[in-house]
């Protein structure tokens, strides 16, 4: 009895090690390349070009349309969340999503 007390105790500790997943798509995320941004805080949305929006928020995904002045402007964006540091941006009508990241921070 002991014995199944500790490899209890042992998978119960390995099961609450296992890695934490983001909770939500809030936050800042970079394009894989250039120096395309953009900033999720629940429906506002700030556009890689600078607009502040609103769009449909949902704690793992989001969709707007770009305005003018945004290179999808007039398409319809999706983005999912797709783990603590990635999520897939879609344009409506293209057949690939890129991979978006999370902004580093700047170690003060």
């Amino acid at each position: 009895m002991r014995k199944m007390a500790i490899f209890c105790g042992a998978v119960l500790a390995l099961v609450g090690a296992a890695p934490a997943f983001a909770d939500s798509i809030d936050g800042e995320w970079c394009a894989p390349v250039g120096q395309r941004r953009l900033m999720i805080d629940g429906p506002r949305l700030t556009t890689p070009a600078g607009a502040r929006i609103e769009g449909n928020y949902t704690r793992h995904g989001f969709s707007y349309k770009a305005p003018a002045g945004e290179v999808e402007a007039g398409l319809e964006i999706e983005m999912r969340l797709m783990g603590e540091h990635a999520m897939l941006f879609r344009p409506q009508g293209t057949a690939s999503a890129q991979t978006w990241t999370r902004c580093a921070r700047p170690v003060s």
